[in-house]
């Protein structure tokens, strides 16, 4: 089973050793949409959904998940993030959003910043359900990483 990095030579499930690699800053910049009614996307715009500022609290539990991620990941190692930022454009059909982190680390902040967006847009989901069951989540994917062994990635 050569090769592949989280499985052993016996074919084990295990956690990459990152103890011989260098401590870099790393970047992760990930993005998502949730795509919804007007009137969700108005009253999420003005702030009147009956949950309360949708924004404000999806911004807060994407952050939240961000530093949680190795406990949802299986094999993700935990980091000490630097920062976490969740960036929410709101439009007459939806919320695009972006979340970036950072670390100095001896592993990538990749998964950190795909799982603060897609935290982000479920609590959105979650807080503005009453107005609109049929959003569509989508286009959850990484746009860039910076730092570590494999250099800069942009997609």
């Amino acid at each position: 089973m050569s090769g592949l990095t989280h499985i052993d030579a016996d074919g084990a499930a295990r956690m990459v050793d990152v103890g011989g690699k260098a401590v870099t800053t790393r970047i992760g910049v990930a993005s998502g949409r949730i795509t919804m009614s007007p009137e969700a996307a108005t009253a999420i715009a003005a702030g009147t959904a009956k949950k309360g500022d949708v924004l404000a609290v999806a911004r807060v539990a994407g952050i939240m998940a961000a530093k949680r991620t190795s406990d949802l990941i299986p094999l993700c190692h935990p980091l000490p993030l630097n920062s976490v930022d969740i960036a929410l454009d709101v439009d007459d059909t939806g919320v695009t959003v972006t979340a970036t982190t950072s670390t100095d680390g001896k592993t990538g902040v990749e998964m950190e910043a795909l799982t603060a967006v897609s935290v982000t847009l479920l609590t959105i989901y979650d807080m503005a359900k009453a107005i609109d069951k049929g959003m569509i989540l989508s286009d959850i994917r990484l746009l860039s990483k910076r730092g570590g062994k494999s250099g800069d990635w942009t997609a």
